[in-house]
């Protein structure tokens, strides 16, 4: 009996990674990872070579922290395609890398001890809904951790990190940690001012977690399931509230209809409890 094919793995980047430059590293240091692309066109075209360089299955890994569920909405557009073609049976969506709550673990897991400290949490910008996102997780981050201070900054965004590092400071804070909520390092005002954090995960979890979501793909794979109609539900329930009208001022609320069990996380629609760290 022919042993079975092992798969190639495609990340899919979007602003938490830099649109995936942020994975450059990863893809280098694990053979099973064939590149790393943005949503979209990217996408499709590093899927399209993984597929015609060997005759296993592909997966699709959504790299999120849990803050862009529309990336595993547009990775599932992008492979849709290809599913029903060149890829039938050999293509899958994975789940992604991590959820809101994941995130809230892995930050209080890097952030360390720091009893008179504060922590700054940083982030690429990005559309309003992400980035308020991320004032809820520091939040949660500041509830279950040990920091008495936790702010948030932005690069490129409102605040930015020179910012959140005075607002620390303002707050009585005798030092500052930033750690990044994403897959790049934190911005850095100043080292005098901001003590570096450290990369939120390190290379070794990262490859881990990459490597649970594909054997969990690969299992529902060999069952016929590939994520993608699941991935295209992800993002739904995310950005601004809405009805389906009738005529000008006629809506429902968005209750009455089922929608399909997705295993991609909907926001905000989760109760947090004080996750567990993730070691790394």
């Amino acid at each position: 009996m022919a042993r079975p094919q092992p798969a190639t793995v495609v990340l899919a980047g979007s602003h938490e990674s830099h649109g995936g430059r942020d994975l450059a590293a990863l893809v280098a240091a694990d053979p099973a990872v064939h590149a790393a692309a943005p949503a979209g066109r990217p996408l499709t075209e590093a899927v399209r070579s993984a597929l015609a360089d060997g005759e296993g299955p592909v997966c699709v890994v959504p790299m999120t922290l849990g803050r862009d569920p529309r990336l595993v909405a547009d990775a599932a557009r992008s492979l849709r395609w290809l599913a029903a073609g060149e890829g039938r049976g050999r293509l899958a969506l994975t789940a992604p890398f991590g959820a809101a709550e994941h995130l809230v673990g892995w930050l209080r897991a890097a952030a360390g001890p720091a009893p008179d400290g504060a922590l700054l949490v940083t982030a690429p910008a990005a559309g309003p809904f992400e980035d308020a996102e991320l004032f809820r997780i520091a939040r949660l981050v500041r509830q279950y951790g040990r920091h008495r201070w936790v702010e948030v900054a932005f690069e490129g965004g409102d605040p930015d990190p020179v910012e959140g590092a005075e607002r620390c400071r303002l707050l009585g804070a005798r030092e500052v940690t930033a750690v990044p909520a994403s897959f790049g390092p934190a911005p850095h005002p100043a080292p005098s001012v901001v003590r570096d954090g450290g990369p939120l995960l390190r290379p070794a979890a990262l490859a881990g977690v990459v490597a649970a979501r594909t054997a969990a793909a690969l299992h529902l794979l060999g069952h016929g399931e590939d994520g993608i109609a699941a991935g295209l539900d992800a993002e739904h329930g995310h950005g601004y509230a809405h009805g389906h009208g009738h005529g000008p001022g006629e809506a429902h609320p968005h209750h009455g209809h089922p929608h399909p069990q997705s295993p991609y996380p909907r926001q905000p629609h989760h109760h947090p409890h004080a996750p567990a760290p993730t070691p790394h």
